[in-house]
């Protein structure tokens, strides 16, 4: 299946313009649906809910080639904060989203991505699908069931074709679980596109909403979000264990940040 998408992919020749996004998704389509879903859940972070920090730090970055690497604590309520913040400080505001007008003017080169079990579950993350995920298959789970699968070339080729295009969501454990190790495909894609690495750490979204990250569970819980400085990586010289040693630190979820969680 991935060689036939690949096939598909030298065939189109896949580029943004105007209109479309690198993957053929209408921009105006996007703009409706960030608006529309950024409307829904403003006030679920809104007023102190969200506390955020170290968006300066993310201000001048580039429109393209950037990958953010976060820990993961539900299937959506993590993604829509982070799309708050990029559009709040497209529009210059920092550590805010007080002002919810940058909704007007969204960023909409933003990716994410998402299991395609997930996305594949009915209308609504259908919807979520097209407002930015890149969709690709676990290497280690289905459903419910343990597998042992080689990275899918293709998936890191539509992550490759996201990191071109503008800015890139990804959650290196793969799951919502605190402490989960760390998969190496992020590796594969840092390798190949080498983009600039900025990691997040989130936390409280488990406790304010359900798994999926869509029902509020607890009303006025705070959730934070820590941006920090790019990660410094050699390409050259950094084995793929150091990578990943990193990534992990930068968002928290290496083991010495476990043993100072369990203290």
């Amino acid at each position: 299946m991935h060689l036939s998408f690949l096939k598909k992919i030298k065939k189109k020749r896949f580029t943004s313009n105007i209109l479309k996004d690198v993957f053929g998704n209408y921009h105006f389509i996007k703009r409706f649906l960030i608006f529309t879903l950024g409307c829904i859940s403003y006030n679920s972070y809104n007023k102190g809910k969200l506390q955020l920090q170290g968006t300066e730090y993310i201000k001048n970055l580039p429109d393209k080639r950037v990958l953010f690497v976060s820990n993961h604590q539900t299937y959506f309520a993590d993604v829509f904060a982070m799309f708050h913040v990029f559009c709040s400080v497209k529009n210059g505001f920092i550590n805010t989203i007080e002002n919810p007008i940058y909704l007007l003017n969204p960023k909409i080169n933003i990716y994410y991505v998402a299991a395609k079990e997930t996305m594949n579950q009915g209308f609504l993350t259908k919807l979520f699908t097209y407002s930015g995920a890149i969709t690709v298959s676990r290497t280690w789970k289905e459903g419910e069931k343990k597998v042992n699968r080689i990275v899918n070339s293709s998936d890191i080729t539509k992550m490759g074709m996201a990191i071109k295009d503008g800015w890139l969501i990804t959650f290196p454990q793969g799951t919502t679980q605190d402490f989960a190790p760390g998969r190496r495909g992020i590796v594969h894609v840092i390798r190949k596109y080498n983009p600039i690495v900025v990691p997040i750490v989130i936390d409280g979204f488990n406790k304010a909403y359900d798994k999926k990250g869509i029902r509020i569970i607890k009303k006025e819980v705070l959730q934070k979000m820590i941006f920090k400085k790019p990660i410094e990586i050699d390409l050259n010289k950094d084995s793929t264990e150091l990578i990943m040693e990193k990534i992990m630190d930068g968002i928290e979820q290496s083991s010495k940040y476990y043993k100072n969680h369990i203290l």
